[in-house]
């Protein structure tokens, strides 16, 4: 710390610290006033770049608190989920590049190792902290070190069966602190009997004293004999009983402390010093209010959870969540819904993330919030459909992937009817590796009995859905880009199976999807440059129409653009199909084929070479060598 900020009456700046050790030596009204400049930083930075505001306007003392208490990087800090870790960063020396956060090339929105030696682990997804932390602490006591491992979590984390795995596991002498960041939200409001556990534990400081105490009376009563031993133990059992109060934590193994206010950082520091103290496993309960300090967000922090840019005056974002795929998918289940009462609505804690706030309003007693929880989702969705019901999981993409044996075990083999909508498929941009959504296309075709459809408008979503839920039988996906539609092509000729645009070239592109924009544009491109190319639009991408190979492998060149990981996916598969049929022409795929860093998603198609330009480029150089 530099001399000049060494009196405690003096407001410091970030800019003046060496982060995160000089917090230790901070008066609490320097805090205060670092607070403020720091949700000023989370407020001007996420107006313009767009990301998780609410939860990071939250867990500004918290984090200092962390910061002042522990000594990261030696004691490991694990979040859970990584979106809460913005003030993490700031605090831990990336001050300076914040201003960058979710850019190409800028810090992540996430915790990532190769930014920061502070960042423990990779943390996109919820309910990962307490297995991580477990282990951390584990290979520690391993190793010697009577280092902290700390997982900081939030109260939607809760609703994941992981976390009590975990739980279930904890060694009974590590150095484990769990933070729990209960602001009564996830990402929509947390509901379910957890939520209703956590909002009656109350506890003061005279408890944890009292019972502190208490403890350590019982534990030096001496043990005399074996009867004397058994008396012994019932008594202090039926003491334990009567003084201490129990709960769920402290049953499966975990010291309890809280609730504590998570914006006073004097009782922030009092409560984490105390559990460092017991060197066991301590559980602190911490209440937080979702988007504090900046009045728009603590009125509506699921609509803050995560924005794009926005108008810090007004908070009015640019792009209104009215105009998406997400909000025309919602709003369609309702009138469908109308039709047909057997139609049910599943989320796992995305109720206004997928758009199904309108089929919970209209339909309550057919819609379903199970906590961030995919596993459960999708196998509560079979005993809904054992039973007749037509149920829907609307659900990221990213967020699949925790439920793929559920899908296989509980679904598919039983030939069990659930549709699922699969919300931001393919990129996603400035979230980055751990929310794009490229896996589940590889993810879905390995699993028989699956029908996968993706529109490539919102008139074609509507068709996809009332095929999906009213005609196919079995597992069914629909799977549709983050953000508003984009439409170049002539609507009129949409289906749900695909659609071929022949000029007679020996040059025909395959895509579906989104992606199908782009190369309409591109063959439109071409066409005024003298070069013509056919198209294939496909709607239901999967399983493949056989009678489409024979069609297809009379052209002399075939290029398949897919906004998916190229392995496992449908130009593999077709590829495979081509050379079984003995195709002799030359067939090309562009891809993903590796794991994608934020960028904006227009960077980050053209990275992938699945914009119009990069395509009408690749075709042109197929041109030019059929020509030599």
């Amino acid at each position: 710390m530099k001399k000049n900020i060494n009196d405690g009456s003096k407001r410091v700046s970030l800019s003046e610290l060496a982060l995160p050790d000089d917090l230790k030596e901070l008066s609490l009204s320097q805090c205060s006033y670092l607070c403020g400049e720091i949700r000023n930083m989370l407020i001007s930075t996420v107006s313009k770049n767009g990301g998780h505001l609410a939860s990071n306007l939250g867990v500004v003392e918290l984090t200092m608190a962390i910061h002042r208490n522990f000594d990261s990087p030696d004691d490991k800090i694990v979040w859970d989920v990584g979106h809460q870790s913005y003030v993490h960063k700031i605090l831990t020396g990336r001050a300076e590049q914040f201003s960058e956060l979710r850019q190409e090339n800028g810090i992540s929105g996430f915790p990532k190792p190769e930014e920061s030696v502070h960042d423990v682990c990779i943390s996109g997804h919820s309910s990962t902290s307490l297995s991580v932390a477990s282990g951390i602490a584990a290979a520690m006591k391993l190793q010697g070190k009577e280092n902290y491992a700390v997982a900081v979590i939030g109260d939607g984390a809760m609703t994941g069966g992981m976390i009590y795995e975990a739980m279930n596991n904890c060694s009974p002498d590590s150095n484990l602190v769990v933070i729990l960041n209960d602001n009564n939200m996830s990402i929509s409001k947390s509901v379910g009997s957890l939520q209703t556990y956590l909002s009656t534990l109350r506890s003061s400081e005279g408890y944890i004293n009292t019972k502190r105490a208490v403890e350590k009376t019982l534990n030096r009563i001496p043990v005399l004999g074996t009867k004397t031993a058994k008396g012994i133990k019932k008594a202090k059992d039926s003491i334990r009983s009567t003084i201490l109060e129990h709960n769920l934590f402290e049953d499966m193994g975990f010291i309890y402390l809280g609730p504590v206010n998570g914006h006073n950082i004097q009782e922030l520091d009092k409560v984490l010093r105390l559990a460092k103290t017991y060197h066991r496993p301590v559980f602190v309960h911490v209440k937080t209010i979702k988007g504090k300090g900046y009045m728009p967000a603590e009125q509506n922090p699921g609509e803050y959870h995560g924005i794009s840019k926005f108008d810090i005056v007004t908070g009015n974002p640019e792009v209104s969540a009215s105009d998406s795929y997400s909000t025309v998918f919602g709003r369609e289940l309702v009138k469908l819904a109308e039709q047909d009462d057997r139609i049910c609505a599943i989320t796992a804690a995305m109720k206004y993330g997928t758009g199904l706030q309108f089929f919970g309003k209209q339909f309550p007693d057919r819609f379903f919030d199970v906590g961030i929880a995919e596993q459960h989702a999708v196998t509560f969705g079979a005993g809904l459909a054992a039973m007749g019901q037509i149920p829907v999981f609307a659900v990221y993409s990213t967020f699949l992937q925790r439920a793929y044996d559920q899908l296989v075990h509980d679904v598919s083999i039983g030939r069990l009817h659930l549709v699922l909508g699969i919300d931001r498929a393919g990129i996603v941009g400035e979230d980055g590796e751990t929310h794009q959504g490229l896996l589940d296309v590889p993810m879905l075709t390995t699993i028989p009995n699956t029908t996968i459809y993706s529109p490539s408008c919102y008139e074609e979503l509507k068709l996809c859905m009332k095929k999906a839920i009213f005609a196919n039988k079995c597992l069914t996906a629909i799977r549709y880009p983050r953000g508003a539609e984009e439409v170049s092509f002539n609507t009129s000729y949409l289906n749900t199976e695909y659609l071929f645009m022949r000029t007679g070239s020996d040059i025909l592109i395959i895509t579906y999807g989104r992606t199908y924009n782009e190369a309409y544009k591109a063959k439109e491109m071409l066409k005024n440059e003298g070069i013509n190319c056919d198209v294939l639009k496909l709607t239901k991408i999967f399983p493949i129409a056989r009678e489409l190979v024979n069609e297809i492998k009379k052209y002399k060149d075939i290029v398949f653009f897919e906004e998916a990981m190229g392995s496992g996916s449908i130009s593999e598969k077709l590829g495979d199909l081509l050379a079984e049929s003995d195709y002799s022409g030359c067939y090309s795929r562009v891809t993903a084929n590796g794991y994608v860093k934020q960028a904006s998603v227009r960077a980050s198609l053209e990275m992938l070479g699945l914009t119009s330009e990069k395509m009408a480029e690749h075709i042109r150089r197929i041109n030019e060598n059929g020509k030599a």
